[in-house]
């Protein structure tokens, strides 16, 4: 069992726990991500990590499912089942230049934390950071974002509420016009990151995305994650969860997130049925 030590929302849809978890914080490294078992033979959820410090990790939760719903409910002092992890291919840490780090979702904006911050120890980058939100209300605090582990920090909104108006690739195509990116990480919405791959490949940028979104059971045994890069078939728990974005076949990847769609709403139906003749 797996000890809640912090929960707090980040907004009306996200929220933020964090778990005693010692194994799994010592041996955690940006870009990895674990699976939760928040009950007795519960569903198995992929998550990214914000950051793993004195034993425990942290995490950015969406209230999208049945699991996360529920999981939301749960309080400081509660336990999960099973934090199993870390899992997934780290990216390597080093030199890269001027660096990006760009999200516009819970997942990405976790992952967008974590590697700013150790890309920021490297001698040798610029970290520019740019993150995303809907309006103003849905911004996260400020002492969640990756504001203090970058050298330029960029907070757009997609209705103009706070910070600049618009999606973070509107920021990021001026810095390309300009030639003043090296690389590029992101994470997030998948359209996002597809439209992502072809604003950056003209500009021959590399540009490495996330995309463990698509994960199911997260062992390689479901087979759902599956990806193609460059005709070839990857699976994401196993081979990634980070990608060449211009190697990608996107169009795929949306559509493999569709599949579950149907089952998801019935979990969901389920449960709100089950609550509504427990009250």
């Amino acid at each position: 069992m797996y000890k809640i030590t912090r929960k707090e929302n980040l907004n009306t849809d996200d929220y933020l726990i964090e778990v005693e978890a010692p194994n799994v914080a010592y041996r955690f490294k940006p870009g990895n991500f674990v699976v939760l078992i928040a009950v007795p033979k519960g569903e198995r959820i992929p998550m990214s990590i914000q950051k793993a410090e004195d034993g425990k990790i942290t995490m950015f939760i969406k209230k999208l499912g049945k699991t996360t719903i529920e999981l939301d409910k749960s309080k400081v002092g509660d336990s999960i089942e099973q934090v199993i992890g870390p899992m997934g291919n780290p990216p390597e840490i080093k030199k890269y230049g001027n660096v990006v780090f760009s999200s516009d979702l819970v997942c990405g904006h976790a992952e967008n934390y974590a590697m700013c911050k150790e890309l920021k120890k490297i001698e040798g980058n610029y970290v520019i950071s740019m993150q995303t939100f809907s309006n103003r209300s849905q911004i996260y605090p400020e002492n969640e974002l990756s504001k203090n582990f970058s050298d330029e920090y960029y907070l757009t909104t997609l209705d103009g509420s706070y910070g600049i108006k618009g999606h973070y690739k509107n920021v990021l195509k001026d810095f390309l016009d300009k030639g003043k990116i090296d690389f590029i990480f992101a994470g997030g919405d998948l359209p996002a990151l597809r439209d992502l791959a072809k604003l950056t490949k003209p500009y021959d940028v590399p540009t490495i995305v996330t995309v463990r979104q698509v994960m199911v059971d997260a062992t390689g045994m479901c087979g759902s994650c599956r990806v193609f890069v460059d005709g070839e078939m990857k699976l994401t728990c196993i081979d990634g969860p980070m990608f060449d974005a211009h190697k990608l076949n996107f169009e795929d990847i949306i559509r493999r997130m569709a599949m579950y769609k149907k089952k998801e709403a019935e979990a969901m139906e389920y449960y709100n049925k089950r609550n509504k003749s427990i009250e």
